[in-house]
């Protein structure tokens, strides 16, 4: 999934730009909105495979930032992006 890979060229310039740039911020909320639908529309369409919860964990993630954007917890941010983020690409990966 592109939007993984964009997620992980973003992490990969470490958390002081991220820290530093609204933009990246943002970056990082839009693709939380993406991830999160694709893992939504993913789900639907194959239960079984993508019954881990880190596929509901990406789709309640985005219900957050899209419906709260305006109580989002960078460090929460960050740590989703740079932490679960790979979970998902790997279990792409697996299957």
């Amino acid at each position: 999934m592109r939007d993984l890979e964009s997620a992980a060229e973003l992490v990969a310039r470490e958390r002081a730009v991220f820290d530093a740039d609204r933009a990246v911020q943002l970056a990082f909320e839009a693709l939380s909105n993406r991830v999160g639908e694709a893992a939504k529309r993913l789900i639907a369409a194959e239960p079984e495979r993508f019954s881990d919860d880190v596929w509901a964990l990406a789709a309640r993630n985005r219900d957050f930032v899209v419906h709260h954007y305006d109580r989002i917890d960078l460090d929460a941010l960050w740590e989703t992006v740079a932490r679960d983020f790979p979970r998902l690409r790997a279990a792409l990966a697996r299957d």
